[in-house]
């Protein structure tokens, strides 16, 4: 047998994907599942879809599910049981409250219909629940719940009808690589030839993925959830009750399950995991013996909340596995094999099910989705993997399933026993440095200085951290700052070909002469942006590039797999072999000269140039002069051995001038105001265009150009400066993917931001729908619920000509 795709695993992901593949006009493949379809974890789902989702890309994933169920029975004929619901999610404390709000400003920008209420709104949706300590809850009326089986036999029943083959009880035994990156799936009923192969085994993931040689993060996780004997206050109720999630007390769920109730439970203590070595392929439909003394507390805690359950009986208890990755996000894309996908990873299936398969299609199909995929990507991963760091960190995952999502959530475990250190973790955590996790690498976040606590901060609105980062801003500016920035992606390109193959695949102009740098995007065949990255030019065929660290394997694999056979390239990954020290600032001059006798004067050692320098006897140190701080500085990129040394003479160094110590939080900051994106406004959803990064870019020679060149029609990125908060407001700045309006009609979306200390007011980053791009236009976006006036800019607020990184010896000596 043949096909272009074979997806294995037939749970609601895989049955998804098929049915969303043939959407899109794929509609030779194989759906192949060793039992019946949903008879993994599927089966014994909950069901609930909600729309209270503070991620912009599972927002439209769950907001997508809940149009494609009611639907579904009457397209495929197939029972789906959608029960339209609504729910509530309620909150007790004010940092929840403020969680609900932040939802609600995504939320309402997408045209998801909700509100937070108060308890007497509460107790006229559901009169049964104990509202004792609740100070509010979200509203979505558009939620509910499915037959989780049924969904999943109405996708692949959809697939069917479009053309595609839905084959069951046939175990895949094996997978054959085959050259040129076609695979061949070996099954109890014979070899299937495929061009593309999809991995939605679900809790048997990880067996498939060995066969290909991957190792793939999740683990899976035991959950409970316990149906009550009938409830006679439900017997005569005219409509059903929302779901209600409680994160606190209950942290899970209660709802109405026809005339009964239904507990849905994920425990903050002894999260169990099962199967930890692999899933027994002959499990089928498996459930596990209930754990009453691991749930127990919150089971009473339940009842208490819903006293008319108090007296019942448990006719049902469903304790069944789950997989869980690292970081709770689903594993969706590419897995690195070429021609290898990955749809599998999720905790929440029936809710993300359809939305993943949606986007999944599109980015299959299409080179690119309508979404951002790179929270998704399974390239995500950085950290030292091993069985410890799996089943541990998918543990810290669930007992976080019903925590508040902070912003930048600090998750500890496994950290930094499996993260990858620079030489001067411990000195530079002795100096104050507050870590976070970014690609597997413990980077500096912030300074803790007097009697700051060495820990993270969690709010949604303005912290002690606010202070601490203008702190570290206005040292940078006075004399200088240092940060450890070995997190950065580091690639050697070489080869005959290396310039050739770099011309094709990125926008801006090689650099031409020895030690030039230049800023450039990677850009698909379709246009869409895959990256940026800084090239620097270190013989005629062979360039250094560095790029965000987020990027490191997914950028080094889209490389490759843009090189055409019989092209002399190859690519080095240098990322551990080189730290990276930032310094920058009106002293950093003088600061570096103290440390090297190698010139630095304009004339020597000019803007946008990179040499290899020896610093305090540490030779082959590759100086850099670019940074992301806007003001005049280098990147010393040291020979990992080199790092402790050099690091030591520029603090002594440093010391008479006023030399601070920064994290990205500041760094963040200081781009802003020199309208620096990020990798939030840089994703394989929008082109050079939509990007206004166009400056960077020939008008012709690569390949997407005319695409990503193209005027925008959708969207394009504007840079805003936000109104301060009045007094009666709140205290907050947006934090991502909030709502932007204009006259009253949503036009966009919040991608990133920052506080721009020199002008005392907020700046963000948003892509909004062209009209109202344009400098000068009057927006308003939605912070934590509340509308606050931004308007567009049109250049940086800070130092827009470039004058401060340009600057000579007389500026440094000022």
């Amino acid at each position: 047998m043949q096909a272009k795709v074979v997806i294995i695993g037939g749970g609601v992901m895989g049955c998804s994907l098929a049915y969303h593949l043939c959407k899109e006009g794929w509609t030779d493949l194989v759906l192949l599942e060793k039992a019946e379809l949903t008879s993994g974890s599927t089966w014994h789902a909950a069901g609930q879809i909600t729309h209270s989702v503070s991620h912009y890309g599972l927002a439209k994933m769950a907001a997508y599910g809940t149009t494609l169920y009611p639907r579904l029975e009457a397209e495929t004929g197939q029972s789906c049981s959608w029960h339209g619901c609504g729910s509530l999610r309620v909150a007790y404390e004010d940092a929840e409250v403020d969680w609900l709000h932040y939802t609600l400003s995504i939320g309402r920008g997408l045209g998801h219909e909700m509100e937070v209420v108060g308890p007497e709104r509460i107790r006229e949706l559901h009169p049964y629940y104990n509202l004792e300590g609740i100070k509010a809850a979200l509203h979505t009326p558009h939620d509910g719940h499915v037959d989780p089986a049924g969904v999943a036999f109405g996708m692949a029943a959809g697939a069917r009808r479009m053309g595609a083959k839905v084959i069951r009880h046939n175990r895949a035994t094996g997978l054959t690589a085959k050259p040129g990156g076609a695979w061949i799936v070996h099954s109890e009923q014979g070899d299937i030839a495929c061009e593309i192969l999809v991995n939605a085994g679900g809790t048997y993931a990880r067996q498939i993925g060995r066969w290909a040689g991957l190792d793939l993060p999740i683990a899976n996780l035991l959950h409970h959830y316990l149906v009550t004997e009938p409830v006679p206050e439900f017997r005569d109720l005219e409509r059903e009750l929302p779901v209600v999630r409680d994160d606190r007390e209950v942290s899970g769920y209660i709802r109405m399950e026809q005339k009964a109730g239904l507990i849905g439970i994920y425990e903050k203590a002894k999260a169990t995991t099962v199967w930890d070595e692999e899933t027994p392929w002959e499990a089928e439909n498996e459930l596990f013996e209930p754990d009453y003394d691991r749930i127990m507390p919150w089971l009473e805690n339940a009842m208490a909340r819903m006293p008319i359950f108090a007296e019942l009986g448990i006719k049902r208890v469903v304790h069944g596995a789950i997989t869980h990755p690292p970081d709770g996000q689903m594993l969706l894309g590419p897995s690195g094999r070429r021609n290898l996908w990955l749809c599998c990873g999720s905790q929440v299936g029936i809710a993300w099910g359809p939305g993943a398969g949606k986007y999944l299609a599109q980015w299959m199909v299409h080179g690119a989705a309508d979404i951002s995929m790179a929270s998704f990507d399974p390239r995500r991963f950085g950290a030292r993997i091993d069985d410890d760091y799996r089943i541990g960190k998918a543990k810290e995952d669930y007992l976080l399933r019903h925590e508040i999502p902070f912003p930048h959530l600090d998750r500890p475990a496994h950290r930094p026993s499996h993260s990858k250190t620079s030489p001067l973790y411990e000195t530079l955590k002795d100096k104050g440095a507050v870590y976070q996790d970014v690609y597997g690498w413990e980077r500096p976040y912030w300074y803790a200085t007097g009697e700051t606590p060495r820990a993270h901060i969690h709010a949604f609105r303005r912290s002690a951290l606010h202070e601490i980062v203008g702190a570290e801003v206005r040292g940078l500016r006075a004399a200088a700052g240092i940060a450890d920035l070995t997190a950065f992606a580091k690639l050697e390109i070489h080869g005959a070909d290396a310039a050739g193959f770099l011309e094709r695949v990125s926008s801006n102009r090689l650099p031409k002469s020895l030690g030039a740098i230049s800023l450039t995007y990677l850009v698909n065949p379709n246009g869409r942006l895959e990256g940026e990255a800084t090239f620097v030019k270190l013989a005629e065929d062979r360039f250094y590039a560095v790029y965000a660290a987020t990027k490191e394997a997914s950028l080094l694999n889209w490389l490759e797999e843009q090189r055409r056979d019989g092209e002399a390239v190859s690519f080095d990954n240098v990322s551990e072999a080189y730290g990276v020290l930032m310094l920058a600032g009106p002293a950093s001059r003088a600061i570096l000269a103290a440390c090297t006798e190698a010139p630095l004067d304009n004339g020597s050692f000019r803007w946008l140039s990179g040499k290899e320098i020896a610093v305090a006897g540490v030779e082959a140190v590759r100086a850099l002069r670019v940074t992301y701080s806007g003001e005049l500085g280098w990147e010393l990129h040291v020979p990992m051995a080199g790092m402790a040394p050099v690091y030591e003479a520029l603090v002594a160094a440093g010391a008479p001038h006023g030399l601070v110590h920064v994290g990205s939080a500041t760094l963040n900051a200081l781009r802003m105001e020199k309208a620096y994106k990020s990798g939030h406004e840089i994703t394989n959803e929008v082109t050079l265009a939509e990007a206004a990064v166009t400056h960077f870019s020939r008008p012709s020679g690569f390949q997407g150009a005319e695409a990503s060149l193209a005027q925008p029609e959708k969207w394009v990125v504007a840079y805003l400066q936000l109104d301060e908060p009045g007094p009666d407001e709140p205290q907050a700045d947006p934090l991502g993917s909030e709502s932007i309006w204009l006259n009253g009609r949503s036009v966009g979306s919040i991608t990133s931001g920052g506080y721009g200390y020199g002008i005392g007011a907020f700046l963000a980053w948003a892509y909004v729908k062209p009209e109202a791009a344009r400098p000068g236009t009057e927006l308003e976006v939605m912070v934590l619920g509340k509308p606050r006036r931004a308007r567009v800019l049109a250049d940086a607020v800070w130092d827009a000509e470039n004058q401060r990184p340009r600057a000579d010896a007389r500026l440094a000596a000022e």
